[in-house]
């Protein structure tokens, strides 16, 4: 059986990935992140080697004793680490700051990409084997856009994209073409419900950035993403096509049909 390598971040892409590569006849050979990745992973992966964030350089050796050649960056890690003392001032990790410009997501997945291919390892698309879940242009829901939505989304979308391209965030929340609220460190999540407390009836519009590196931090929504939708009376979502990862798509686009949220892929 080929194997392939997983440094594995928090909630459910990492377990989708594991899943995948399963059906598909592929061995998993998991880092996961101690306070990060769910335990789940130790059902579905054919080995896990726990880590903590300051253990940096146990991943070359991992998966170098494992005899993994590539490996796929899958889930995120809490923001909160980039001001940790414990991991900043880990050796190798400051170096790795150090060699950088600034620290948005690109410049430091980037980076560690670069690092990974110094150690002999490739880092691949972490939509391998999840096709599937990364829709074609279209209305994915039973409900369409009304045309004051679909004024809104154009704005949004055309909006989020800009702000990808500034790597500073990937979602962007408007109402009536006003922009209600721009991502950043602090999540989708945490976007969503702040709007929300602004005023309901939004827009949330999710973008891919210029060029976007299908190998990390690709936009991804799930059940999750769409229950706070819910709770922030969001009536609609807009991802970018192919370039977003839908979790758990079924459920999630069944349960925006049930709350009447209609969710577009453009």
């Amino acid at each position: 059986m080929d194997r392939i390598g997983l440094i594995a971040g928090n909630r459910r892409f990492p377990i989708l990935f594991c899943e995948a590569a399963r059906q598909s006849g592929t061995g998993v050979v998991a880092v996961a992140i101690r306070g990060e990745t769910s335990r789940k992973i130790c059902s579905l992966a054919d080995k896990v080697f726990w880590v903590s964030l300051g253990e940096f350089e146990r991943v070359f050796d991992i998966f170098h004793k494992e005899k993994i050649s590539k490996v796929v960056m899958a889930g995120q890690i809490s923001p909160r680490a980039l001001f940790n003392p414990q991991v900043r001032e880990n050796p190798s990790i400051k170096a790795l700051f150090d060699s950088i410009k600034d620290s948005r997501a690109n410049t430091i997945f980037g980076a560690i990409a670069r690092r990974l291919e110094n150690e002999g390892l490739t880092l691949i698309d972490s939509t391998t084997f999840l096709r599937p879940y990364v829709p074609e242009p279209g209305v994915l829901t039973l409900k369409q856009p009304s045309e004051s939505e679909w004024q809104d989304i154009r704005f949004g979308m055309d909006l989020a994209r800009k702000v990808a391209g500034l790597d500073i965030g990937l979602t962007v929340a408007v109402k009536h073409k006003a922009i209600v609220a721009v991502e950043a460190l602090e999540g989708t999540d945490n976007l969503i419900r702040r709007a929300g407390r602004i005023c309901k009836g939004l827009v949330i519009a999710k973008a891919g950035r210029p060029g976007q590196d299908m190998r990390f931090d690709i936009p991804v929504i799930g059940l999750h993403t769409l229950k706070t939708i819910i709770r922030a009376g969001v009536t609609c979502l807009a991802i970018e096509a192919g370039k977003t990862l839908i979790i758990d798509m079924k459920e999630t686009i069944r349960l925006a049909d049930r709350k009447k949220i209609s969710v577009i892929a453009v």
